[in-house]
């Protein structure tokens, strides 16, 4: 497994991961990779996983993407230089499954292969996705969030967006898991903060106005989860229970203070990996499986500093 713990011998290719292209001879395998952005700790430990594969398979492997995960125009712009560029393979975190799917088909018919990774892509252009088990993870914090809260009342979403794979699969797996198995609890509300911490802290605030009987809210992402827990502060509530995704040091701190239950923490470094891997075979032609399950974790104050966990803690 592909760790917090393997990112020290990629630290020093992130700084000039972007800015060496003429350095490298003409026939070596160019990837690059478009994210969905550089906000969160999240990808900044899958670019380090991306980087360690690159320096193990000596390729080279350049990881961009937009400022926040709302700018779906300029990660299009991004994917389309990238094209241009006729790599080998692309690395793609969709932040519009839909919105891409054009680029992808140029790519397709170029015969570059296409790796989704983080969030997969609604349709079959895409010769893999390492990603993780979105559903299931979510499912996971709806059952964890049933146990804390006494498998009764009313509880809230705050999710990053509806038009990527993860945004969707997140809250349907949260979602429908409560109504399937905890049907005490009544989800009165699904906003989305587009992952930014700022809107989510409003959305937040908002919620907890015009629900005072709140008794839990779940956040999707890291600014979502974020967001959550600041809005929780500012109002000054007590006794909700607070379930998150992702773990950057803004949860794993809120978690130690006892704001935040706990949260799912997914294993970024070996989504890197796993994506610059998958894309190196692809492109000799070697199969690929259809699908890469990089793996989800539930931690919370008892289990937050044991090895399994702190190895795939992005903090």
């Amino acid at each position: 497994m592909f760790t917090r713990r393997t990112l020290l011998g990629a630290v020093a290719a992130l700084a000039t991961a972007g800015s060496v292209t003429g350095a490298f001879a003409q026939d070596e395998m160019y990837i690059p990779l478009i994210s969905k952005g550089f906000q969160h700790q999240f990808w900044q430990a899958v670019n380090a996983g991306a980087q360690q594969a690159a320096d193990e398979l000596g390729v080279r492997v350049t990881f961009e993407g937009p400022d926040n995960e709302s700018q779906v125009d300029k990660q299009m712009d991004m994917l389309a230089a990238a094209l241009a560029n006729k790599p080998k393979a692309i690395g793609f975190a969709a932040l519009d499954s839909q919105a891409a799917i054009p680029l992808l088909r140029q790519a397709q018919e170029a015969g570059i292969p296409i790796i989704a990774f983080d969030s997969g892509v609604d349709s079959d252009i895409p010769v893999t996705t390492a990603s993780t088990d979105n559903v299931a993870a979510a499912a996971l914090a709806a059952d964890k969030m049933a146990e804390l809260v006494g498998g009764k009342g009313k509880v809230a979403v705050v999710a990053h967006d509806q038009t990527s794979r993860t945004g969707v699969d997140r809250r349907d797996g949260f979602v429908n898991r409560m109504k399937e198995a905890h049907p005490d609890i009544e989800i009165v509300a699904i906003e989305y903060g587009g992952g930014d911490q700022l809107k989510s802290t409003e959305i937040t605030k908002a919620l907890l106005t015009a629900n005072p009987d709140l008794v839990g809210i779940f956040g999707t992402n890291e600014g979502s989860a974020i967001g959550v827990v600041n809005g929780v502060r500012e109002m000054g509530t007590k006794g909700l229970t607070i379930i998150g995704y992702d773990s950057g040091k803004a949860q794993t701190d809120a978690i130690r203070e006892g704001l935040m239950a706990g949260a799912i923490t997914q294993n970024p470094v070996g989504i890197g990996y796993e994506t610059v891997k998958a894309a190196v075979a692809a492109a000799k032609g070697e199969s690929v499986p259809p699908s890469i399950d990089t793996g989800f974790y539930w931690y919370d104050a008892t289990n937050i500093d044991d090895p399994e966990i702190a190895a795939v803690l992005y903090d």
